[in-house]
């Protein structure tokens, strides 16, 4: 059976796209849409990705009408947290370590839920 690569793309729904996508790229780095084919889009690292429907009473995206949420792997997280700090954006770090590794919870500018996770393993820092 031929499978899938990967995730080419994440769309959704903003009320002001443009200052949305500036706020990813800003405090996330995640670059902003190439306006020509010949400007390379923001490229990812190779590694996990988790692909999870959650049941539509799930309490873990925030509130009820959210109907996604972005979870990006980070290096870093302690570092990520305090970049993202320094630059007025609240963050929530779970205190909690998991076998699969540690978590924190932001939301972007319209509220839409971001999680960090800094994957366990001997390259993530901190989870020695």
């Amino acid at each position: 059976m031929e499978k899938v690569t990967g995730i080419g793309g994440l769309f959704f729904r903003a009320r002001e796209p443009a200052a949305l996508a500036r706020w990813y790229e800003e405090h996330l780095g995640v670059t902003t849409t190439p306006a020509d084919y010949a400007t390379e889009p923001w490229h990812q690292q190779a590694g996990p990705t988790v692909f999870a429907p959650f049941p539509e009473q799930t309490e873990y995206f925030g509130e009820a009408r959210r109907l996604w949420m972005v979870n990006f792997r980070v290096r870093n997280l302690d570092a990520m947290i305090a970049q993202l700090r320094a630059a007025g954006v609240m963050v929530t770090l779970d205190p909690d370590r998991y076998p699969n590794g540690r978590f924190a919870r932001l939301y972007d500018p319209e509220g839409n839920p971001i999680e960090l996770w800094e994957p366990a393993g001997r390259d993530a820092p901190g989870t020695a």
